[in-house]
């Protein structure tokens, strides 16, 4: 048997043999192994994150595994990092929230990563079936976890929304999935590019049916319109931490396994998904531009938020170029980034003991606690596209190659000019927060912020300050590149 069978994937192997420990060593000791296994768990996954780097890539190429069934390449490196890194940040955010609560439950840590590694399986499937293995693997992790605070109604409520939405989406996908396997006669994205290409000039409406359902499906994941209705409530009725966990890297690992997908397996049918990709973009945009301004919440504005900023993520991937998946895969390393701080301010946000989630509590913070009131601002003119913070860069490099594309599609040149305007719009909400900040009467401080706090905001606010450094923006640059260009070579 060959040696390298199973090497790809020793780091997933490597998370799923831990997690089995860490879960036998909670049974036997209760609640109280809660720190010692949100902190086993960090460590799990940044062995993880070093064996995912360091991953040896034959002559430059992808390595497969199980048959054709998983892949690792440069995209997959790249993308899983982003992963890794942000359920290390949000498992090291939570420790100290649940205790606070009284909700120490040693299932939180475990199942956070066992959503990552079927984020992991997702960023690295080959083939329909591994696809839909990883993604229910990451789903029913966080459908448990949205509902994890089960003497409070609005969880209940979010865990509940979440896994009937769910089991909506996952039921269109498989059915999208198993029109294409009906009309390609497999089930590989190689197998399937190949039967595509054959048929150039006659696709099978069928086949284009599946496509729409199978994009249908995983834009449920991404949270984009019109798919997006389960994320205001479950943004706001999860726990705080478990909202930032979700907010980066269920994110980051759908919007990986879209582009592979689209790319890997429909990359000859680039004119047909890239009409269905450019309708969910600009109302995903223009709905997390306006849809924001009203609200009071703030868990819910991120939402919102959220939404906007995978409508601009998704400009790169209907470009369809290399520079397009590039430009994404840049964007996602600033979006987490802005996300986790942001949702470490948000965390922040007690007073007397007690968690407040009103956009009117932030009122004249620079004047009780002008660290965090700053640090905030530094994520708001970053989401806003303010130069020269890190958010500008991203929305920079995805509009640029859609409007690259744009010589050859004229609908892309429009996206562009529209993901300008409604970012503009944008800009109302997140400066409207600053002003709040800065200008409005005091409404009471807030208690003082965690040590783990104040270090995830002194790391986050050191990247967004920092991005414009020539040697950090060259070398994501140089990374994104070559992740994008491994993933056209596969």
């Amino acid at each position: 048997m060959d040696q390298l069978i199973y090497q790809p994937a020793i780091p997933e192997i490597w998370i799923a043999a831990a997690t089995l420990v860490l879960l036998i060593v909670g049974v036997f000791r209760g609640d109280q192994s809660t720190r010692l296994i949100g902190l086993a768990s960090m460590v799990v996954l940044l062995v993880a994150l070093f064996l995912t780097v360091s991953a040896p890539l034959p002559d430059g190429k992808a390595s497969l595994a199980f048959n054709g069934l998983f892949t690792v390449d440069k995209f997959a490196i790249y993308a899983k990092s982003l992963v890794l890194v942000s359920a290390i940040i949000s498992i090291f955010m939570t420790l100290t929230y649940v205790e606070r609560e009284q909700m120490a439950r040693f299932e939180i840590p475990l199942l956070m990563v066992l959503a990552t590694l079927g984020m992991q399986m997702m960023i690295s499937a080959n083939d329909l079936i591994s696809l839909y293995v990883g993604l229910e693997l990451q789903s029913l992790a966080l459908y448990v976890i949205a509902a994890i605070r089960r003497d409070t109604l609005k969880s209940t409520e979010a865990g509940l929304k979440y896994f009937v939405l769910g089991a909506l989406s996952s039921g269109m996908l498989l059915y999208g999935a198993s029109l294409v396997y009906g009309f390609t006669g497999a089930t590989g994205f190689t197998a399937i590019a190949a039967s595509v290409q054959a048929q150039a000039g006659t696709l099978h409406i069928g086949l284009l049916i599946g496509l729409v359902f199978i994009c249908a499906g995983l834009s449920f994941k991404i949270s984009a319109v019109p798919f997006h209705m389960w994320t205001p409530d479950v943004y706001e009725g999860a726990p705080t931490p478990v909202t930032a966990f979700f907010a980066a890297a269920p994110k980051v690992a759908a919007v990986a396994l879209f582009s592979r997908l689209l790319v890997g397996a429909f990359g000859h049918m680039t004119e047909e998904w890239r009409q269905v990709i450019w309708f969910i973009s600009l109302t995903s945009m223009l709905l997390g531009s306006f849809a924001a301004i009203f609200q009071t919440n703030i868990k819910r504005l991120m939402a919102y938020s959220s939404i906007g900023n995978i409508g601009y993520a998704l400009v790169g991937l209907a470009a369809g170029s290399q520079a397009g998946i590039a430009g994404l895969l840049i964007y996602l390393a600033i979006y987490i980034v802005m996300t986790l701080g942001t949702f470490a301010v948000i965390l922040a946000m007690r007073q007397r003991g007690q968690m407040v989630e009103r956009v009117a509590d932030l009122a004249g913070l620079s004047k009780s606690q002008p660290l965090l009131a700053y640090s905030l601002a530094i994520f708001m003119f970053s989401m806003a596209g303010i130069p020269p913070l890190g958010g500008f860069f991203g929305k920079f490099f995805v509009f640029k190659a859609a409007i690259e594309a744009g010589a050859m599609d004229r609908s892309l040149t429009v996206l562009a000019v529209i993901g300008v305007l409604s970012s503009v719009v944008s800009a109302f909400y997140y400066i409207r927060i600053i002003k709040i900040m800065f200008f409005d009467e005091a409404a009471g401080g807030f208690d003082r912020v965690d040590s783990s706090l104040r270090l995830v905001l002194s790391v986050t606010v050191a990247l967004i300050l920092f991005s414009v450094a020539p040697f950090l923006l060259a070398s994501l640059t140089d990374s994104a590149t070559a992740a994008a260009a491994s993933l056209f070579a596969g």
